[in-house]
């Protein structure tokens, strides 16, 4: 069995477990599922330390993670917000909590966001303090499955190639305590792993784990590469 095919084997018996406990609905099979409790996982984040001194923040544009966006606007920090399938040149929304009119959870909404912030490449982003990512599964030593795209790898690839992420940025996902997981999780090179678990429960620290240096070309698919605008314009100047 392939990496991808385990992978997609733990997805699967996730999205199922989530549905059959009635903390996810049927429709979150194929995505970052939404879960019963994701308010409460902001709120325990918040009490965090990183999070406290956070002032910018990262985070992708999943319902799942509306809370913890709109927690990051209401207390006054600046948050990036990746456009979704990273679909544009300009791959980020930079949302301004002191630029905007709007609620917190409207401005942190992705259909709000892509009608009313605008988009900013790497070029003209501050350097990130917190990085928030969607996940199917986790374990406790970091390790995660998204649904399967590899946007978050691509994304937090970019910001550190350049340099926007470092080793003292703290990488952490929000989840339902059923999406951790006790079994290593397959992994592959561009892979990233989470240094925070927070649920509706409890906070899992994860040991420290290298991170990639940046994107991994080689193990980037043609079609990925066409599709994504940013990475067609850096795969011309990796070329040559």
């Amino acid at each position: 069995m392939s990496v991808d095919d385990e992978k997609n084997a733990v997805r699967e018996r996730v999205w199922a477990v989530l549905i059959a406990a009635g903390v996810s609905t049927p429709d979150a099979r194929g995505y970052i599922p939404d879960f019963v409790g994701s308010a409460g996982a902001a709120e325990l984040l918040a009490t965090t330390e990183p999070w406290r001194v956070a002032r910018t923040v990262k985070a992708n544009p999943d319902t799942a993670q509306l809370p913890v966006r709109a927690r990051a606007l209401a207390e006054g920090k600046l948050l990036y917000m990746a456009v979704p399938k990273i679909a544009t040149v300009q791959p980020f929304y930079l949302i301004d909590p002191a630029e905007t009119a709007l609620a917190p959870a409207e401005a942190a909404s992705s259909r709000v966001a892509a009608e009313s912030s605008p988009r900013v490449g790497t070029e003209a982003m501050r350097p990130i303090d917190l990085v928030v990512c969607g996940t199917v599964a986790v374990n406790r030593q970091g390790a995660r499955l998204g649904k399967g795209a590899g946007y978050s790898d691509i994304e937090v690839a970019l910001l550190i190639e350049d340099g926007l992420v470092s080793d003292r940025t703290l990488i952490v996902t929000t989840v339902h305590s059923l999406q951790v997981v006790d079994e290593p999780l397959p992994e592959a090179e561009h892979d990233f792993r989470v240094d925070l678990i927070v649920t509706e429960k409890d906070i899992i620290v994860c040991p420290p784990s290298p991170r990639p240096a940046g994107l991994i070309w080689p193990s980037m698919p043609a079609e990925k590469v066409a599709a994504i605008p940013v990475l067609g314009l850096r795969a011309k100047k990796h070329c040559n």
